[in-house]
């Protein structure tokens, strides 16, 4: 034992662990053992072995334990805003007809190149701070609003150095394939082989980038474009993900899957065959109820045919500046089921051990022997609190890697 190991008890502990039988598989008047970081044992606080009794312990009787929060879809390193743009919309304007005249993400595009390297990261160390005041410990960051091979490597830049400077994880996705910027606006396969490619190429070199990501869609790239992109990722070990079937059905979760990618996010005009190639394939699949919301879309996810087939379902903020303006989880997972009509442990699931799946880490989003100690304690004694309520946080305490906050 060192100095650093402890025991947490709680009037319930949610590990999120299948192994353990029942919803959120739930402790009742649990305790967890921490250790070297890592959980070491869990169970009723009655059954905590004899020769830990005298560890330190702290007791929250009135509260409920949950793996830290896994954030596994955001664009948090960006420049500017979009606010012109959501008077737009409600003005009448669609995404589409923003975009095509050269808003939506091309508008980013412009402000987060003219923006600094210190710029980008006070503005995503304000957003990260956020998320972790709402007990996320794990961050997907992506690029994508660069375009150009400076801008995509500056933004993954950024990225990491959030890790540096906060207590959360970082993992990062290049997003090159987003949207056509201005410049190739009319030759969307020579920014592919000029410019995509080759920054990921160099990202790649830098250890910047940990999957590759891209957009099918009609207003940014089809199929064949995002499988030139994928080829790539493929030759250089990279994993693959995909922004699929937000605005139309092109299959592009299904070419998705072909690549064994890990997820496919959005996907509200997602059909049975994609959510079949999905689930063969193992990819999850990521809604985004914050973007839905705020695009006033209202095709939902097939939510049935995906739980028909045992797609694992994750929940994300897509935290960006144009379509989904969001910083809070927890406010993300109510929204999941209200508008998706996910049960609050789906929403739970979704936001840490289906969300950690969604990522390729295996270390984290569940409370079982061996995995990081990322421990959030709730001032609440349900796990369904933590969907249910609106605009509030009752974030207790917070211990990332065995470290209490």
């Amino acid at each position: 034992m060192t100095a650093n190991d402890f025991i947490i008890s709680a009037g319930a502990i949610a590990t999120m662990d299948r192994s353990v039988p029942g919803q959120y598989g739930l402790v009742p008047n649990g305790s967890v053992l921490v250790r070297n970081g890592e959980v070491a044992w869990v169970g009723p606080t009655a059954s905590i072995p004899k020769m830990h009794s005298r560890l330190p312990r702290h007791d929250h009787p009135q509260s409920l334990v949950t793996p830290l929060l896994i954030d596994c879809h955001t664009h948090i390193v960006s420049g500017g805003d979009r606010a012109r743009e959501f008077e737009l919309r409600l003005e009448g304007a669609s995404y589409e007809e923003i975009a095509r005249a050269g808003g939506g993400i091309v508008s980013t595009v412009k402000a987060t190149r003219e923006a600094s390297e210190e710029e980008l990261l006070e503005n995503a160390l304000k957003r990260a701070d956020v998320l972790i005041g709402e007990g996320v410990g794990l961050v997907e960051i992506k690029s994508g609003y660069g375009l150009d091979t400076e801008t995509e490597l500056k933004m993954l830049r950024v990225a990491r150095q959030v890790a540096e400077r906060r207590p959360i994880r970082v993992t990062t996705s290049f997003l090159g394939a987003h949207a056509v910027p201005l410049e190739y606006a009319d030759a969307p396969d020579r920014y592919i082989d000029e410019v995509c490619i080759p920054a990921l190429k160099n990202a790649h070199s830098e250890g910047l980038v940990d999957c590759v990501d891209g957009f099918c869609e009609g207003i940014a790239f089809d199929k064949d474009q995002i499988a030139r992109v994928f080829d790539v990722a493929k030759s250089l070990g990279l994993p693959v993900k995909l922004h699929a079937e937000q605005l139309s059905n092109l299959g592009g979760a299904k070419l998705a899957a072909s690549y064994g990618a890990q997820s496919a996010d959005h996907i509200e005009y997602l059909d049975e065959d994609g959510v079949m190639a999905m689930a063969d394939a193992g990819t999850s699949a990521v809604v985004l109820p914050g973007a839905f919301y705020t695009l006033r879309e209202a095709q939902v996810p097939p939510i049935d045919l995906i739980r028909k087939h045992k797609v694992p379902i994750a929940v994300a903020t897509d935290c960006n500046p144009g379509s989904s303006p969001l910083t809070s989880l927890l406010l993300s997972m109510n929204m999941a089921c209200m508008l998706f009509r996910l049960t609050p442990e789906e929403a739970l699931r979704g936001t840490t051990s289906n969300a950690a799946k969604a990522l390729g880490f295996s270390d984290t989003g569940q409370i079982s022997i061996g995995k990081r100690a990322d421990i959030a304690v709730w001032d609440v004694k349900t796990p369904a609190e933590l969907s249910y309520r609106i605009g509030f946080n009752p974030l207790k305490t917070r211990i990332f890697g065995g470290q209490i906050a």
